[in-house]
């Protein structure tokens, strides 16, 4: 399973597992229980591989400060989430040298150690990046082969023209495009 699938839910703890879509959200899989939620779109829910940590000159994706964890530390468990706050910025400033101390809180690294011994736990050791991340330029790549030229406007649905829409007024129907104001 890639980062991909893995959900961070808001007020939720631990990590989830996307399962399947439903009507109103989605059903995740808890990786600490393993018991399955309704999750609806009220719910504030990141998508791992989307999110990023700050440094002084960019930013980072959350799947390779995993790498480099898993480099450090040979790819099984790290020190503990519940370290003091001097012991986390201590760690995370031997595999983050240059992340930004005025945005990256000591919750958010602790939060980065929590989901890394996690993952690790459930046999997620794999944080390269995926096809689905490197699609764009596969798809050029392949254009390029056949002599096609695809950009991602022209990959686009396209959307109703919305002075076109109609409305319904004093029981007729008329173009609101037409309609004098």
């Amino acid at each position: 399973m890639s980062l991909e699938k893995v959900l961070s839910i808001s007020g939720k703890p631990g990590l989830y597992k996307l399962k399947t879509q439903t009507r109103g959200g989605f059903l995740a899989e808890s990786l600490l229980d393993g018991k399955t939620i309704n999750v609806s779109g009220r719910h504030n829910v990141s998508l791992l591989s989307e999110i990023a940590i700050y440094t002084l000159t960019e930013e980072v994706p959350l799947r390779k400060v995993f790498e480099k964890i898993s480099e450090k530390e040979g790819g099984k468990e790290t020190m503990s989430h519940k370290a003091s706050k001097e012991e986390l910025e201590e760690f995370f400033f031997g595999i983050m040298p240059d992340y930004d101390e005025d945005r990256v809180y000591a919750s958010d690294i602790k939060k980065v150690v929590q989901w890394y011994n996690m993952l690790i736990k459930e046999g997620i050791t794999d944080f390269s990046e995926t096809k689905e991340e490197n699609g764009d330029d596969e798809l050029e790549a392949k254009a390029a082969k056949s002599g096609k030229v695809v950009s991602p406007k022209s990959a686009a649905p396209k959307t109703a023209n919305p002075k076109a829409s109609s409305t319904k007024k004093g029981g007729s129907t008329k173009n609101a495009a037409s309609r004098k104001t």
